[in-house]
């Protein structure tokens, strides 16, 4: 047999066990900030930003960069190696006075001529580090610490360039310091001839063989080991930069103290040189301001200084600010470095999350370069709000999430034989039994026939011609009514594609002037500065959708938060005025007659507090035998579905002219519980 092989890798954080990312709560998020006006591609961004539920988003992961920026710069300064290079000048000359003090056998004159060096040593270490650098010490102990001085400044130094350096030469011997010079010196003739293009994949190979315990990353490349050194270097420049001008020269004049010798410095400097002609575009000129207590060496403070040029590229990349943007340009490494790992698993989550909605048809990118809601996103986003609806209509959690049962219409209690093209559901015992009875007399034969087959009969199901008329003008927006409205229009659109599929709608928006829209336009609207309500127009339209389904049931469903105050001229023109104009209400009133001439069967939905409103369309609504709802923003939804499907329940046959199988007007009242126990208010609805 075959062998399989296994591949594992580093297990990267997080719950092994937990689920897979929610496109669900993703996708109503998305499709609400669309619906209020912004671009898909904008939308998905903002919930990425914000996040879900259970998930923290890029927002929150951008406030704790900042806020560990933060930390960094007010907890420490830049002062540690000062603060050490003073700690042990001052132990220097303490032993040394101690040791003059005890010694009885020195001459008095060379006593009395060390304890006046010891007591006009400068008070700036650096200058107190030269003037005592011919001094013959007569303490072993005040000699090792000045000795020290030496050795941690060159250690310092070299931290600087190469993280770690300060611990592995600790204790080092002069073969060790060596060691380092020869690396230096080989590592600037390196860089040197790779300025030059002279250099060979050969000679970096070498150079690492012979050096490569100096750098426990283990570059592959000379660029990889560029681009580090270049890094650590350019971080020790905005150190320095950063610092005091007064310590800044402390230092200068102490890096001279390095090991005892200025050779160090050069090799340091032409490093320096090297890397900034070789890596130009790393911030060399930058620098920050420091307000702690806690004093950094120029070793650990060039690594917090790298620490904030990482936060810096984190917050930009979780900015997501350019046109390009995505979460993949995240570094998780980083992120977790900083941050820590249950960071770095957020973060992946999100890119989970962004890479699903690209590649899961959620969105698509239109041939204008534009991201947009594919048509399997607008289905399952009008599924989700179509449950919302039928759980406001039926008042209790646990209710069954469609509003009909049998798209074909109600079963009447009969039966009969199957032909071929029915779509009604089968009679299961009746078929079974059919089956048995015709083995009664053939036992030889098969268990169950197509001629076996009996289909429940249902009552014949009227169409409905159905024009959903929403108001489109800036007022809806300003007052919070233009994603309810957009909700609204996507539930009915959702019920009647996917349960009633004969049922023939449109969609029409009016502002200043109408318009037929589909549903991917209507969600796609941006509010926008249109003054005018021209209702006359928009019933234009919805008469001429009822005339073109003549043996259609009209239902005709208008939203709206205003009175009419715009009219289409004969010209075609838009006449406006405010307040209305009687020649404006008299001809949305014309068209209003014609809907009803029509037979359609016509409900308004005010939206809105406004008295005068109310009495407007409350005539309207009489003046045709329909209704007026005016439901609170939460309830349009179901508002506007349950007359839907009331209006056309009343075409057919044996219909009681209710509202969708909660048994008429009594049965709606009571499931929409205390929605219409005063929250909402009906007029003519006798």
């Amino acid at each position: 047999m075959p062998r399989t092989r296994s591949r594992f890798r580093k297990y990267d954080g997080g719950d092994p066990l937990a689920p897979p990312v929610d496109l669900a709560e993703a996708l109503d998020a998305i499709g609400d900030d669309v619906m209020a006006g912004y671009s898909p591609e904008r939308a998905m961004r903002e919930f990425l930003r914000r996040g879900g539920r259970d998930q923290r988003g890029l927002d929150d992961l951008a406030r704790q960069v900042a806020e560990r920026r933060r930390d960094l710069l007010q907890k420490h300064d830049l002062d540690g190696t000062l603060r050490q290079v003073k700690e042990l000048l001052d132990r220097a000359v303490l032993e040394e006075r101690k040791q003059l003090a005890r010694d009885a056998m020195m001459d008095d004159a060379d006593r009395a001529f060390r304890e006046m060096r010891m007591e006009n040593v400068s008070p700036s270490p650096a200058a107190a580090v030269s003037e005592l650098s011919d001094y013959d010490w007569q303490s072993p102990e005040a000699r090792a610490a000045y000795e020290e001085i030496k050795d941690l400044l060159g250690r310092e130094l070299l931290d600087q360039r190469f993280q770690g350096m300060k611990q592995a030469l600790e204790g080092a011997t002069e073969a060790d310091r060596a060691a380092i010079n020869d690396m230096l010196a080989d590592l600037n003739e390196l860089l040197a001839k790779h300025a030059a293009g002279d250099d060979t994949q050969q000679d970096f190979d070498d150079f690492m063989a012979q050096h490569g315990d100096f750098f426990p990353e283990r570059p592959e490349t000379i660029d990889e080991l560029l681009d580090a050194l270049a890094q650590r270097a350019a971080a020790a420049q905005r150190m320095l930069n950063s610092m005091t001008p007064e310590q800044r020269q402390e230092l200068m004049e102490l890096s001279a103290q390095a090991f005892g010798s200025p050779e160090l410095m050069e090799q340091l400097g032409q490093l320096d040189a090297n890397l900034q002609a070789l890596r130009p575009g790393e911030d060399w000129g930058g620098s920050e301001r420091f307000d702690g207590e806690q004093g950094l060496g120029l070793g650990d403070g060039t690594g917090v200084l790298q620490d904030l040029a990482d936060l810096d590229d984190l917050a930009e990349q979780l900015s997501q600010s350019g046109p390009r943007a995505q979460l993949d340009d995240v570094d998780l490494d980083k992120l977790a470095r900083q941050l820590g790992d249950e960071a770095a698993v957020d973060a992946r989550t999100l890119q989970q999350l962004e890479k699903a909605l690209r590649d899961s048809g959620t969105l698509e990118r239109g041939t204008d370069g534009q991201l947009r809601l594919t048509p399997k996103a607008m289905r399952q986003l009008g599924k989700a709000l179509l449950r919302d609806v039928a759980q406001r209509m039926s008042g209790r959690q646990g209710q069954r999430d469609m509003l009909r049962a049998g798209a074909a219409g109600e079963r009447s209690g009969a039966t009969r034989a199957w032909a071929y093209g029915d779509t009604e559901p089968w009679d299961v015992p009746r078929t079974v039994l059919n089956g048995v009875v015709r083995r009664a007399g053939d036992a030889a034969g098969p268990r169950m026939t197509i001629d076996d087959v009996e289909v429940q009969e249902t009552e014949a199901r009227t169409q409905a011609c159905v024009a959903l008329l929403v108001d489109t003008s800036f007022s809806m927006a300003m007052d919070g009514r233009w994603v309810p409205m957009k909700r609204t229009a996507l539930a009915l659109h959702t019920l009647i594609k996917s349960r009633f599929r004969g049922d023939h709608l449109q969609l029409i928006g009016f502002g200043r002037h109408a318009e037929v829209m589909e549903i991917e336009q209507l969600t796609a609207l941006d509010a926008m500065w249109d003054k005018g309500t021209n209702l006359h127009h928009a019933l234009l339209l919805a008469n001429r959708h009822f005339r073109k389904h003549p043996g259609a049931q009209p239902v005709l469903l208008i939203v709206t938060d205003g009175e009419p105050t715009s009219h289409l001229e004969s010209s075609g023109e838009v006449y406006f005025s405010y307040p209305p104009h009687p020649v404006t209400i008299a001809l949305a009133v014309r068209e209003l007659d014609a809907s009803r001439r029509l037979g359609a069967q016509t409900t308004f939905f005010r939206l809105g507090d406004d008295p005068g409103l109310a009495r407007f369309i409350e005539q309207m609504a009489r003046r045709v035998d329909g209704r007026m709802v005016s439901p609170e923003l939460d309830d349009l939804g179901a508002a506007v579905v349950g007359s839907y499907l009331g209006s056309r329940d009343a075409g057919r046959p044996g219909g009681d002219g209710g509202y969708g199988g909660f048994g008429g007007m009594s049965g709606l009242r009571s499931a929409y519980g205390d929605w219409m126990g005063g929250r909402g208010s009906w007029v003519g609805d006798d």
